[in-house]
């Protein structure tokens, strides 16, 4: 029952084979047992997932029940939940209660969905490792003495580890995709605006998108049809048509034009990485794809550019964290400004001040025209190199990360660790879908598959991640926790 997909516990629940107050003890349970190793949930709200399960079986008894009633998921903690405690993993949020439920958190309680927890993350979604967490780093469930990717690991990992069937993440730079491939599950990114930001505490505003993390495309696709649409709460939120994104999921590959870009392919990528991606590449082949090259010329310039815009916004963002209005307060204040600077500096991690710093210095005066206006003029580039690609292809494929999941501390170099980016920040700046499927190991860890469409391809990118998934096994592969 625990290895079963969202799709097939949404099956067994509608037909009566499951109960929801069952499911939810056992996954519950199964927390209990073998998080402390994991540490993949900072807040696990127990009670209040029994109470909905309950409510959720007695929905369907009374024949009031949707697709995904009763179905168990978990929630990064960067998402407001009314009367939950909501850290985004920051000693500056540690003890924030929400008194509202952010957009997504909503519309999932509207579909009868049992929330079980709040995951951990990197602060404030600031890492790719989720090793810059005040509760601590989350632990890769294939191997303890690894990272589990960042910033959305938490979720990552407790789907691999079999304590919930999905979860929800948040995607800046790669936050969903990454960690999705070191994980081994299934990872969706959706267009900028196809999802509602509102009540998710920001990073970047302009990059920040939230996604669904499950173990197969399909269960991606019915999360999808709950979160996606538009919102007016949010003013980036595009009003624009939700498709039935599991309508087309089974729709045959042939004739599917998939663009290799030259640019992830060369210097970096990690030799056995590179190895069971192209076979996966050959299995969509004998599927009926035709796979061509194709060039993304700025690729190189992403990560400095992206790293001039994500910590401007990061810096203006987070200026509210004053300890006036909520969040930590530094104890004894001798005036105003100790009472500003203690707080903050007690309250941030390293990271997190870290990306201010360098935020407040490409927009103050002399640097901003430099820099931050330079850097959106890049970006503007980078977004024209995929619409013209879109023009010759119908899917772009690569490696989503270009090592596997690397050691716990083994990245000291901030530097470093930015350029495992490389291959999942220019999506963000460009605004496009992603989606990383699980296609393989190496060195027993597992690898995940990126696969890019244009804007508003989500539809596209689920249905070639389904059908793969159909002809392979490595989504279903678990991890041995005992």
């Amino acid at each position: 029952m625990l290895d079963m997909t969202l799709a097939e516990m949404a099956r067994g629940l509608a037909s009566g084979e499951l109960k929801s107050s069952e499911l939810t003890k056992a996954l519950l349970d199964r927390i209990e047992q073998h998080d402390e190793k994991i540490n993949s949930f900072i807040t696990v709200t127990r009670d209040e997932a029994l109470e909905a399960a309950d409510a959720a079986d007695a929905a369907r008894a009374r024949g009031e029940a949707g697709a995904l009633t009763g179905a168990p998921i978990a929630l990064k903690d960067i998402f407001c939940t009314k009367d939950v405690l909501t850290t985004c993993a920051s000693h500056m949020l540690d003890n924030f209660v929400s008194p509202y439920d952010a957009t997504v958190v909503e519309r999932l309680k509207a579909a009868g969905t049992v929330s079980l927890g709040k995951t951990n993350m990197d602060e404030f979604a600031m890492g790719s490792s989720n090793e810059n967490s005040f509760f601590g780093p989350v632990h890769n469930p294939w191997n303890l003495d690894h990272v589990p990717g960042g910033s959305s690991g938490g979720s990552a990992a407790a789907i691999a580890a079999g304590f919930v069937p999905a979860a929800m993440g948040t995607d800046t730079g790669g936050s969903i995709r990454q960690p999705a491939s070191f994980c081994g599950i299934t990872g969706l990114k959706p267009t900028y605006g196809r999802v509602s930001r509102y009540g998710i505490i920001a990073y970047a505003s302009s990059l920040d998108q939230a996604g669904p993390m499950a173990r197969t495309a399909e269960d991606c696709a019915l999360l999808m049809n709950v979160i996606a649409g538009h919102d007016q709460r949010d003013s980036t939120c595009v009003n624009q048509d939700v498709p039935d994104y599991t309508a087309e999921l089974d729709k045959p590959l042939k004739g599917l034009r998939i663009g290799l870009p030259v640019e992830y392919f060369g210097e970096g990528l990690d030799a056995g990485v590179e190895k069971v991606v192209r076979e996966a590449i050959r299995t969509y082949e004998a599927l009926g794809a035709t796979v061509v090259e194709v060039s993304l010329p700025h690729t190189r310039l992403a990560i400095p550019t992206y790293y001039v815009i994500a910590p401007a916004e990061a810096s203006s963002n987070l200026s509210r964290y004053d300890g006036v209005r909520f969040g930590h307060r530094c104890d004894d204040p001798k005036d105003l400004i100790d009472m500003y600077l203690r707080s903050r500096a007690e309250g941030f991690g390293e990271e997190v001040k870290r990306r201010i710093l360098m935020g407040t210095h490409t927009l103050s005066e002399g640097f901003y025209d430099a820099y931050y206006r330079k850097a959106q003029r890049v970006r503007r580039l980078i977004r024209q190199d995929f619409i013209d690609a879109f023009e010759k292809v119908d899917v772009l494929m690569g490696p989503a990360a270009p090592t596997p999941a690397f050691g716990i501390g083994q990245q000291s170099d901030p530097i470093q660790m930015y350029l495992g980016d490389i291959y999942t920040i220019a999506i963000n700046l460009a605004g496009i879908p992603g989606i990383s499927v699980p296609v393989g190991f190496t060195d027993g860890l597992p690898v995940g598959l990126q696969i890019l469409g244009p804007h508003f391809g989500e539809s596209r990118l689920l249905n070639t991640a389904h059908v793969f998934q159909q002809n392979t096994d490595w989504h279903t592969r678990r991890p041995t926790l005992d």
